[in-house]
């Protein structure tokens, strides 16, 4: 499908009168919407289709040789594009940042040195603002790169560097309001930083490790020993101890069981509040003379502290069945926490 016409390009089934007072129904169609996303689409096409390519690598290997920092700036729109497209960047341990064109002009310019790249995000490259800031920019020797929509703009002539994103038209039926030229700018700028995260080959843990809120991050980040409970924290009886006089410990430390441990505190098995209802139902009043080490699973699933605690999940979910905690122990078997499958939903995993 072509693009369509401005006149084709309606929001409403009806035209709306008045600025839109609320006297006017007003309702969206679906196929006015469809038209409007297939639209946009097209528009993107044309970006696609007509972008220069090794305009487009020539600025990628700029940036990815540069020594000093990415400065990113713009105007309106343009500038919330750039601010993104400086934070992706900072994300994938790239040195960027936003430079404000107004704020340059009044102090902030002081960051650029001769290191340094100022990438201009304009449309138009007409940008009044933008064309104040090219003079002091180059005073600080930064080299300067347009990235512009119109051809024969004035920045494009005055920086050192300018990459054409095509652009056909804007999806505003009036091909004023900047909505299809910012698209283009975020796939191009997003595009960029993902060549230049493949260039410098980012690890997954490296991604993470710049993401530590995150879900990804944390299970990259977070090993056993950074979720688990310590030791002043475990439901710790020995194997001789009665079932009935540690009832206390098994169902106030909030981990569903006990850690059977001998007088060096090595671990010798767990007894869960499950054994106890077994052991309850089987035994019946027996129960009041039986040991915890008697009744003790004494091959428990165990992990050691420097263990990813994703795979402290894994693991609890393993086959033959399911598993609400893990007691972690060293190499020599001694026992110094329990991982929780509720702990480790809480820290985000």
């Amino acid at each position: 499908m072509g693009s369509l016409p401005p006149s084709s390009l309606d929001f409403s089934q009806g035209s709306i009168k008045n600025g839109g007072s609320s006297d006017v129904h007003q309702e969206i169609s679906r196929d006015n919407l469809l038209n409007l996303f297939k639209s946009q689409q097209d528009l993107l096409n044309h970006f696609f289709k007509h972008l220069d390519l090794s305009q487009t690598l020539d600025f990628s290997r700029i940036l990815l040789s540069t020594s000093g920092t990415v400065f990113f700036t713009g105007v309106g729109k343009s500038a919330f594009v750039a601010n993104k497209v400086s934070q992706t960047l900072v994300s994938l341990s790239f040195r960027s940042s936003f430079l404000s064109p107004l704020d340059a002009l009044h102090g902030d310019i002081g960051a650029l040195s001769s290191r340094d790249v100022l990438v201009f995000f304009s449309k138009s490259g007409a940008t009044e603002e933008l064309l104040r800031l090219v003079p002091c920019a180059k005073a600080k020797g930064a080299f300067l790169i347009s990235l512009t929509s119109v051809s024969g703009n004035p920045l494009a002539g005055v920086c050192d560097m300018n990459v054409h994103l095509p652009l056909e038209r804007e999806l505003c039926p009036f091909n004023l309001a900047p909505v299809t030229s910012t698209a283009i700018q975020m796939v191009f700028g997003d595009t960029i930083a993902v060549a230049l995260m493949a260039a410098r080959n980012l690890s997954k843990e490296e991604y993470a490790a710049n993401h530590p809120a995150g879900r990804i991050g944390k299970s990259l980040i977070f090993k056993v020993k950074d979720v688990m409970k310590k030791k002043e924290e475990l439901p710790v009886c020995k194997e001789g101890d009665l079932i009935m006089d540690q009832l206390v410990e098994l169902t106030s430390k909030g981990c569903g069981c006990l850690l059977v441990v001998d007088e060096h505190y090595r671990l010798i098995g767990t007894f869960t509040d499950g054994d106890l209802r077994r052991t309850l139902k089987a035994s019946g009043e027996a129960i009041f003379k039986l040991s915890v080490g008697e009744m003790c699973n004494r091959k428990p699933r165990t992990i050691g502290p420097e263990t990813m605690a994703v795979e402290a999940m894994k693991k609890m979910e393993s086959p033959p069945s399911p598993v609400q905690f893990l007691p972690v122990v060293n190499e020599e078997n001694f026992l110094i926490g329990i991982v929780t499958l509720h702990g480790l939903v809480s820290a985000g995993l």
